[in-house]
């Protein structure tokens, strides 16, 4: 298969592959790694082709992982980091606070109960616990959040 871009589309695609690499290196789970090498390969062979189209500027070699990879500069004006900064911040509130609803929710009826629970029972029950979180949080950040240690245990 051979495929034609413009310098633009060659541009978008390479930072489209810059975004889904970056996202699939946080994937630490058993058996991951398969996956990860196959975005990472092919992000490669893109960016070797890519560079030698006129992108030199924009795309480096990493010594340390032997592949091809965009170049700090490229990346900090590219439109990709933006949206992964942006998925990150985004992910970490939202796993913030269903993760609080859900320990608050476990707490109040026992984990048992809340095991039998489907998820959109949860996220029902959760909703107003949610609500009040992430007025906490858009108010205050992480301003007010604290880890209390047992006694003996910090």
């Amino acid at each position: 298969m051979h495929l034609r871009f413009t310098d633009d589309e060659l541009a978008t695609l390479i930072e489209m592959l810059s975004l889904a690499a970056n996202v699939a290196s946080w994937n630490r789970r058993p058996g991951s790694d398969e996956g990860v090498a196959a975005f990472e390969a092919l992000e490669d062979k893109i960016l070797g082709k890519a560079k030698v189209a006129g992108f030199g500027d924009a795309i480096g070699w990493d010594e340390e992982r032997q592949r091809h990879v965009v170049n700090k500069e490229f990346a900090e004006k590219a439109f990709f980091s933006e949206c992964y900064d942006e998925f990150r911040n985004e992910n970490f509130w939202e796993e913030l606070v269903v993760r609080l609803a859900d320990r608050d929710l476990q707490r109040s009826i026992g984990k048992e109960a809340w095991e039998k629970l489907g998820e959109d029972e949860r996220r029902r029950r959760t909703s107003e616990i949610e609500k009040n979180y992430w007025q906490e949080f858009t108010a205050r950040g992480i301003e007010r959040v604290a880890v209390i240690f047992p006694p003996g245990e910090g």
